[in-house]
């Protein structure tokens, strides 16, 4: 007997590759249900080998779902979560909503598996922003064997991050690049992303950080050790997919860069891709479609005590939130629920 699944936002970009990750990762379910706003309603989408057509959620009954995975947002996840999880149906959300809410589990499965117990305290799961999951599984087996006093990190994030629009305007400006008559004005983002590099994602808070950056450093403390300082800066980058990221790191005790380079081969989730040599790295357009999250350039950084330089790249609509949901429901799975 398999688990009876809900996919909420069915028709966005992460939604789309949840349906595609549960397909390609047999996650046993019995049967999948796929749900949108109602100006979408009856829009197919895939799921393996089958078309779902999407249901209303408004009104949906989720009594006799075991677990619904929702990517429609903030303020439509403040509506619908609380109604699934009160009919008995666990939410793995992936909006920025509950992340630091100290009764609900924020959780990466390479990272903090043992969390997935707390579920049951609001039957919600949050789902860690895409460039914290990414930077997280990279750095915990190093925590274990150096512990991580600090963290500066830069990243170069692309603009699926922003959903469709955002893609759609990268393709409409390069378009409009080439064709003097075109005017394609910045909607999506605050300047022209084609062609040029953005360092704001999210508002600007008081303390001049932008809201993905604190992003950043609360959800590493919560999901790592909230003893480890980290300071970011977000920048969005001309890219379709796959965010990189750029990662100084400080520990209490030292790291040869060769013992790193083993330990982050044999960690769950990460490929090592490291050659000193001209694209001995992997880039944001060879990760697309992949599991792994990527390491290359692993070097010491001489300038600090402890210190290793090394540069992320990931999927950031899979790793970086459809597939860590996926993981967390076959965690939650094979922890809990135990059924399948």
């Amino acid at each position: 007997m398999g688990y009876k699944v809900v996919v909420a936002g069915a028709t966005g970009n992460v939604g789309r590759e949840m349906l595609n990750i549960l397909a390609e990762r047999q996650f046993p379910a019995d049967e999948v249900v796929a749900l949108a706003s109602r100006r979408s309603l009856g829009t197919e989408v895939s799921y393996g080998d089958k078309t779902l057509k999407t249901k209303d959620i408004e009104g949906f009954d989720f009594t006799g779902y075991d677990i619904a995975l929702f990517a429609i947002g903030s303020e439509p996840t403040r509506k619908y979560a609380p109604i699934a999880a009160s009919q008995g149906c666990v939410v793995i959300d992936n909006s920025s909503l509950y992340r630091y809410d100290p009764l609900i589990p924020l959780i990466v499965p390479e990272v903090n598996p043992d969390a997935v117990e707390g579920y049951a305290k609001k039957n919600i799961i949050a789902n860690p922003n895409c460039s914290t999951a990414q930077m997280v599984v990279a750095l915990k087996p190093l925590h274990d064997r150096a512990r991580i006093k600090r963290v500066v990190v830069s990243t170069y994030q692309s603009v699926s991050g922003a959903g469709k629009e955002g893609m759609d305007e990268l393709w409409d400006q390069t378009k409009a690049v080439y064709n003097p008559t075109s005017d394609v004005p910045p909607k999506k983002f605050q300047k022209q992303i084609a062609f040029n590099v953005i360092p704001q994602i999210d508002v600007f808070m008081e303390d001049g950080q932008t809201k993905e950056e604190w992003k950043m450093v609360a959800e590493t403390k919560k999901i790592m050790d909230p003893s480890i300082k980290v300071t970011a800066t977000c920048v969005r980058v001309p890219v379709f997919v796959g965010h990189s990221e750029a990662i100084n790191v400080e520990f209490e005790d030292f790291l040869d860069e060769d013992e790193a380079r083993d330990i982050l081969r044999e960690a769950p989730g990460l490929m090592v891709v490291d050659k000193r040599e001209p694209g001995g790295y992997v880039t944001p357009i060879e990760c697309v479609g992949d599991y792994a999250t990527f390491v290359s350039r692993i070097r010491q950084d001489p300038t600090v005590e402890n210190g290793l330089n090394l540069w992320c790249v990931s999927d950031n609509l899979r790793k970086g939130a459809a597939l860590n949901a996926v993981q967390i429901a076959e965690l939650l799975g094979n922890r809990v629920l135990k059924k399948g």
